[in-house]
């Protein structure tokens, strides 16, 4: 199926819900029916991973540092890093790491009982966000080598008309 092919028009527009006070008024408009030439400025990368080994008490700062290690070898800029460990108290047991980047976003969420691992990046511009995944899940790899990546979607963001 082609871009211009997917059933999504302003007649197939979603349904829009006020919530908590807010209102949502947006009207989608040649959703994905566009037969003009687009650029892309942009990648998304998401992968869901199985078979995520608790590496114990270092683990929140070792996930961060191989995020913030691929982005350094990327050539993207780290302008903020923070990782979260959840005990088990509120929230699942797991973490959730984020390498904010001028270019967008790298994270990684985990639900260390269940061995589930989400890695998300988004980046603008030249940075290669395929690149910096592959080279986050190589690292996990080398130390949990029964991880198993069960989906990787890639996608262009930023679309936009085609200059020129």
């Amino acid at each position: 199926m082609q871009e211009s092919e997917f059933p999504c028009s302003a007649a197939h527009s979603p349904t829009v819900h006020p919530t908590d006070g807010f209102k949502s008024n947006f009207t989608v408009s040649r959703a994905l029916t566009s037969k003009d030439v687009l650029a892309a400025h942009g990648q998304h990368v998401v992968l869901d991973l199985t078979g995520y080994v608790p590496r114990g008490p270092d683990e929140a700062a070792w996930v961060l540092s191989v995020l913030q290690d691929a982005v350094a070898r990327s050539g993207a800029r780290d302008v903020h890093a923070h990782v979260e460990v959840f005990d088990g108290s509120i929230s699942p047991p797991g973490f959730a790491a984020v390498v904010l980047l001028d270019e967008s976003h790298l994270s990684a969420h985990c639900y260390s009982e269940r061995g589930w691992l989400a890695i998300d990046c988004f980046t603008c511009g030249g940075t290669d966000a395929n690149g910096i995944v592959d080279d986050v899940v190589n690292a996990f790899l080398a130390d949990m080598p029964n991880l198993v990546v069960r989906q990787r979607v890639a996608f262009d963001r930023f679309l936009h008309l085609k200059e020129g």
